[in-house]
């Protein structure tokens, strides 16, 4: 078998923005993923469903997988000619032990190629105000590990990194801490020199405590600080407090989990992460259109006998429209119908595709469009409703009577991510927020967090069907205003303010 092919790719250091388009189209295409615990968890939901992935949980001191065995992973998974991502947190040649994993493969003759990523010294104290580079504080920037072997000095030359004059950034240093002080001190540097410790930069999870290299350690000492964390020193952590900008945004501090289907959730992530928000994008429930669909190839050969035609989400638009294409049916027999939509969402749809709306009712909702339909619509005229397989009762109560041909075209089916345990983050208070846009999305949800207490769930729901759901599991729910992205997004806003 002809051997595949390894891809060492930098995840950045946990905002999936930072994630670089090639990495990102190099993830797409991986038959198996190898992954880093220092990996965002944004840029694990990136990850295909069709990828095997294997967790090495590498962390300072706290390694799953020896280094040597995931050299021989990388190996084996490329000899079985398979299409191999190494994702690692930051860059994966900073620290990162990159140039370890290709010995083996050079040696072997396994093609190979480098997907730098944005590395934690710089982006870091980017998002909390600090250049690391400033011609009015210094001219150098010096990258060190902060980690060393127990019971064994610093193989650093403290007193030359003193002479420098410039910026020092120590990874994996948090825990020596007052020994990295202590030596700079020893070395020659001021004790009111600026200095500052930035935990988990990018992420929701960021906090800075920005002190002198005398006083950082009891500081930190009083304050607390989690890991990964960066220590910097130099006089340009004397500006963070003037050039700080994540934190003035109105989402900032506040992780949200966005469970619609994957082809429906950029739009309200974008708009969340706008506001500062680390969006963690994890689809509770896919859409699959229902293959060799009999009744909705006899609906579409018997166009001209409706007069509406309704639809009820984003969804069952697109995949009514594929079904159209498929069935080689000209969307010009569309012309004479008039078409009803539930709301926004559906209703853009529809123009994307060059259609305009002539009914959607006020408040967006089955019920609502049903009612609608009815008071619009003769006795004698027909209404093809194409939907979900397991679509809401309401629309066709309010429909009594009329002629309805309530044609499933799509099913709901529910996922769930592997490589990310949503119940512990939730357990551990990880995420601030879930967002739910119908009650599908819960249940999905639910089908995924089995044994987690929802009460620890803040739920933001679009409508009164989807907060049902999620009451009956026993969350924390609010419901937006409408029935809308927009006002699902100002909802969260409003929760990060309340907090």
């Amino acid at each position: 078998m002809k051997n595949g092919k390894v891809w060492l790719v930098g995840a950045g250091p946990g905002d999936c923005g930072l994630f670089t388009l090639k990495g990102y189209q190099v993830l797409k295409q991986a038959d198996v993923v190898v992954y880093d615990s220092l990996v965002g968890d944004g840029v694990l939901a990136m990850i295909p469903q069709t990828a095997e992935t294997i967790d090495v949980g590498k962390r300072a001191s706290h390694h799953t997988m020896p280094q040597e065995q995931i050299n021989q992973v990388l190996l084996r998974e490329a000899e079985k000619g398979r299409r191999v991502v190494r994702l690692k947190g930051g860059d994966p040649f900073l620290f990162g032990r990159g140039g370890e994993e290709l010995e083996l493969l050079a040696e072997k003759g396994i093609p190979y190629e480098v997907v730098p990523g944005v590395t934690s010294p710089i982006a870091v104290p980017a998002y909390n105000g600090i250049p690391v580079t400033h011609r009015d504080y210094t001219s150098s920037l010096h990258i060190i590990t902060g980690h060393k072997k127990a019971g064994q000095p610093y193989d650093i030359n403290f007193r030359a990194l003193v002479e420098t004059k410039g910026t020092l950034v120590f990874l994996m240093g948090v825990t020596a801490l007052p020994d990295i002080c202590a030596h700079l001190l020893e070395a020659g540097m001021e004790p009111d020199m600026p200095a500052a410790i930035l935990q988990k930069g990018t992420t929701a999870g960021q906090k800075r405590i920005v002190a002198t290299v005398a006083t950082l350690p009891e500081e930190v000492k009083r304050q607390g600080i989690e890991t990964p964390a960066i220590i910097v020193v130099g006089r340009v952590c004397g500006l963070a407090e003037n050039f700080e900008w994540y934190e003035k945004l109105p989402l900032e501090g506040y992780k949200v989990l966005v469970t619609r289907p994957k082809e429906l959730i950029s739009t309200m992530a974008q708009k969340l992460r706008v506001q500062g928000a680390e969006v963690l994008e994890l689809p509770a429930i896919a859409t699959e259109a229902i293959e060799e669909n009999d009744r909705l190839r006899a609906a579409c050969g018997r166009l001209e006998a409706y007069r509406w035609i309704a639809f009820t989400s984003p969804t069952g638009v697109r995949v009514f429209f594929d079904q159209l294409k498929k069935f080689g049916v000209d969307i010009r027999r569309l012309a004479h119908l008039k078409i009803a939509a539930i709301g926004e969402g559906t209703r853009k749809a529809l123009q994307e595709r060059g259609l305009l709306v002539d009914l959607m009712p006020e408040v967006y909702d089955g019920a609502s469009l049903g009612a609608a339909l009815a008071a619009a619509c003769g006795k004698d005229e027909r209404i093809l409703l194409p939907r979900a397989e397991a679509g809401s009762e309401e629309i066709l109560e309010k429909l009594e009577g009329f002629s309805v041909d309530d044609v499933p075209t799509y099913r709901t089916v529910y996922q769930k991510q592997e490589y990310i345990d949503e119940g512990a983050l939730f357990e551990k208070g990880g995420v601030d927020c879930a967002v739910f846009t119908s009650a599908s999305t819960v249940r999905g949800f639910a089908e995924a967090t089995k044994g987690l207490d929802y009460s620890k769930v803040k739920a933001a729901c679009i409508g009164k069907q989807t907060r049902a759901a999620a009451d009956a599991l026993g969350m924390e729910t609010y419901m937006s205003e409408k029935a809308t992205i927009d006002s699902l997004v100002q909802l969260v806003a409003e929760l990060r303010k309340s907090r």
